[in-house]
């Protein structure tokens, strides 16, 4: 007499469920898996000590750069040019790590050298560019005031000229708040009031008058460089200003790419949070049992398995318009709206699932779910994004008097 083993448990991660991968092509499954790799290797091993310290060292710029990550969508200048679905699953497998991670990758690439790409002259590309693209240089991006963050059109610091004629200097005067990288910032792409309306300028950062304050005591973004830009009397020659940057319409499309990142980013953390959570309750013994054999808990995983994948089907499709004909302002608003509040869901919800462990940093949720207290505000609060797209579906802006 013969006997048949058991079969073996079919046992898949969450996203395996939905088959994403089977949307990507090679080199889009490429790059995730060497980013990913190199999130696994040298950052992940890092994380705990630099979000406890509220660090992030500056020589990671330049790791960035090697791996090919910064500036990653655009064509030329040391770019690597590749489609917007491949630098959306750069940013997934980067907040995998940390929020902070796709961050920086995000400000350098999608708002500094995108900024200059898209306005800036032939010279200043030349310049700045090359430099931002390896990591040699870091940049950032001012644009948000104090007083003036959902609302950048009454943004305070101004630029004046400094004598008549198109050559005259600009003198630069006020304040930007939550500038990410702007300590470690060489160059930063500053927007400012002026006669002619909104412009945007080239700021190296070692011009007199020119301060970055870090902001400390931060309980969220710990691992990312967060900063007050103090523009006292700045004096720049006139090749400073991007020439083609007119309106507020030019940083408003710099925000579009980098809202973009978080619609994948945002993902990232929920799948780490996630596959963290199903491990360890595999492991987890409840009344001689594991925690993941119990229904409460396999209907948690469950639920939070389905809101993960829509967001990534959400996100491909987002992605394959954006590479096709171009993608809206409101859809990207629908995609960051959707996957960050799903996935700071997901991080809160593991969370509960890790018990006392989960308010350690051995358990990446609870980090993530603090991170994810930012992102749900920075480039955009969900309050506006909702707002957006009702004015999409009505036609009337809600958030104009």
């Amino acid at each position: 007499m013969t006997t048949t083993a058991a079969p073996q448990k079919a046992v898949y991660s969450p996203l395996e469920l939905f088959d994403t991968a089977r949307l990507l092509d090679h080199d889009e499954r490429e790059i995730a898996a060497t980013v990913r790799k190199f999130v696994d290797t040298e950052l992940k091993p890092n994380i705990e000590g630099w979000f406890e310290s509220s660090t992030l060292p500056r020589e990671l710029g330049r790791r960035f750069g090697e791996l090919g990550v910064l500036g990653m969508h655009l064509e030329g200048y040391g770019c690597a040019g590749t489609n917007a679905v491949s630098y959306g699953l750069a940013c997934l497998e980067l907040e995998a790590g940390d929020s902070g991670f796709r961050s920086f990758v995000s400000v350098q690439g999608s708002l500094s050298m995108y900024s200059i790409y898209r306005y800036g002259s032939d010279e200043q590309k030349n310049e700045w560019l090359p430099q931002l693209a390896s990591g040699e240089a870091i940049g950032c991006f001012g644009l948000t005031e104090p007083d003036f963050g959902s609302n950048p059109a009454g943004m305070r610091t101004r630029a004046r000229r400094s004598g008549a004629g198109e050559n005259a200097d600009w003198v630069l005067n006020g304040t930007k708040m939550w500038i990410t990288n702007g300590n470690l910032a060489d160059v930063a792409t500053v927007w400012a009031q002026t006669d002619e309306g909104i412009r945007g300028f080239l700021v190296p950062t070692d011009t007199p008058g020119f301060t970055a304050n870090a902001i400390h005591r931060k309980l969220s973004l710990r691992a990312s460089v967060t900063s007050e830009l103090v523009l006292d009397n700045v004096r720049l020659p006139a090749s400073a200003q991007l020439p083609d940057a007119v309106g507020l319409s030019a940083p408003l499309s710099c925000l579009n790419e980098a809202r973009f990142g978080i619609v994948f980013g945002a993902l990232g953390a929920a799948r780490d949070s996630l596959e963290t959570t199903i491990a360890y309750t595999q492991t987890r013994d409840v009344f001689d049992k594991p925690l993941a054999g119990y229904q409460l808990t396999q209907e948690k995983l469950a639920n939070m398995t389905v809101e993960l994948g829509k967001g990534m089907l959400l996100a491909i499709h987002l992605g394959r318009i954006k590479d096709a004909e171009g993608v809206r302002p409101e859809q990207i608003s629908l995609g960051k709206l959707n996957n960050v509040r799903e996935a700071i869901a997901i991080a809160r919800e593991c969370r509960t699932l890790l018990g006392g462990s989960g308010i350690t940093l051995e358990y990446s949720p609870l980090r993530h779910a603090n991170n994810l207290e930012s992102v749900l505000t920075y480039e955009g609060t969900s309050e506006m994004h909702l707002l957006s797209i009702g004015k999409a579906l009505t036609g009337h802006a809600a958030f104009r008097s």
